[in-house]
């Protein structure tokens, strides 16, 4: 019974660790767009550097920190990167250059890259192995919380208080992610066994996990198609006149995924993955399309709702694949490299999505994604859906003795 329960207090702690960490990723991604064009004269071409320098130095340490898990811990991982994004978030106060801006955004996204690796890798073990898809669910939802409480303080302190307010504020949450670390408990005798007992992986093998690399292929595409929100709907929202509701956008977002989340964890364990990923990226599709058709604000609203549902559920479920796909020793390395694709799809596609909004403008490019996201459908089929459907099909036989 004890292996079973979900909710423990290292649960929550590494839990709130991620919440506290993404709080902050999203919260500057939507405002340090505005804060480099109203404070550093930024041009518009170079908005999408500051989301893609960012991703691509996480994206070079996930595999480091994956490696590294298996030799230091995943606890020492995890406080080295909360620390380092504890000084990145307190050089914000002292930004006054692009060039300045950019440098620090490469040395925060360390920070990030290495605790979101480990936090990933802490949970999948903390984990009960019958509840995965439902805890990952629930670990999921505190990272799409984190989607919301970001950019709704973010641009509620931007619009009202300035970006200073905003910046203390990253400051304040890069705290409790370091206390909520340093009270996470992580059993140490996993990175050494697996160390000491199993054949330490050699080459390219001992960054990266072979059989997650289906899905995470998958995420990138998916991740991609939402840079065009994360990136730019402050921005577009800016643009088009829905300055007060870009503020709720994302709690609409929240709103659906928190009604949708008892259902969807349980719905992936029950009935397998494709039950849930087909009508998510759906949803993220149709939400996207929806934002390039916007004309009023309860369009624009209701397109967050739509992309909400989808892509919250979606990182869930490819990220519990990923994890499920590596033996319990790699599972570090599993989830650095889903998140070294994923973080590769949001990367990218910030930086082209900003020179294609240049050219075809931000509705323009929102058709292009929800484009993107209908061949994400189209991908996770080829790549993972199939074999998974064959699997299920097999083993219910097999449950039926057949």
């Amino acid at each position: 019974m004890q292996k079973s329960k979900l909710w423990t207090k290292d649960f929550l702690a590494v839990s709130l660790t991620s919440f506290f960490v993404f709080v902050i990723f999203y919260m500057l991604t939507v405002t340090l767009p505005l804060f480099a064009t109203d404070e550093l004269h930024a041009s518009k071409q170079s908005l999408g550097l500051i989301v893609t320098i960012f991703l691509v130095s996480g994206i070079v340490f996930r595999p480091l920190a994956g490696k590294w898990m298996t030799t230091l811990g995943q606890k020492k991982v995890l406080l080295i990167g909360v620390f380092i994004f504890l000084i990145g978030s307190i050089l914000y106060m002292n930004i006054h250059s692009l060039s300045a801006l950019l440098l620090l955004r490469v040395l925060h996204g360390i920070g990030f890259g290495m605790s979101t690796t480990a936090t990933g890798a802490i949970v999948a073990n903390v984990i009960p192995e019958k509840r995965k898809g439902e805890g990952m669910g629930y670990y999921a939802t505190f990272m799409n919380l984190a989607m919301v409480v970001g950019p709704f303080v973010g641009l509620t302190l931007t619009n009202t208080l300035g970006h200073t307010a905003v910046f203390t504020v990253a400051v304040v949450s890069s705290v409790l992610a370091v206390l909520c670390s340093l009270v996470l408990r992580v059993p140490e005798v996993q990175a050494s066994s697996a160390t000491n007992e199993i054949q330490p992986a050699k080459g390219l093998a001992a960054f990266f996990e072979y059989r997650s690399l289906p899905i995470s292929v998958a995420g990138l595409v998916v991740a991609f198609s939402y840079a065009s929100v994360i990136s730019f709907v402050s921005i577009y929202a800016k643009e088009m006149g829905f300055t007060q509701a870009s503020s709720f956008f994302f709690v609409v977002y929240a709103v659906c995924l928190l009604a949708s989340r008892p259902f969807t964890g349980k719905w992936f364990d029950q009935y397998g993955e494709n039950s849930v990923v087909y009508p998510s990226i759906l949803s993220l599709a149709i939400g996207i399309f929806l934002l390039s058709q916007a004309t009023t604000s309860w369009v624009f609203l209701l397109a967050g709702a739509l992309i909400g549902l989808g892509f919250g559920t979606i990182t869930s479920s490819f990220q519990s694949i990923a994890v499920k796909k590596a033996s319990p020793h790699r599972r570090g390395v599993a989830t650095a490299t889903f998140f070294v694709f994923f973080d590769s799809g949001m990367g990218l596609g910030s930086f082209l999505l900003g020179i294609l909004s240049t050219a075809a403008g931000y509705k323009g490019m929102y058709v292009f994604c929800s484009i993107v996201a209908l061949l994400a459908i189209a991908a996770y089929l080829v790549l993972h859906g199939r074999k998974s459907q064959k699997q299920r099909i097999i083993s219910q036989n097999e449950s039926l003795g057949k």
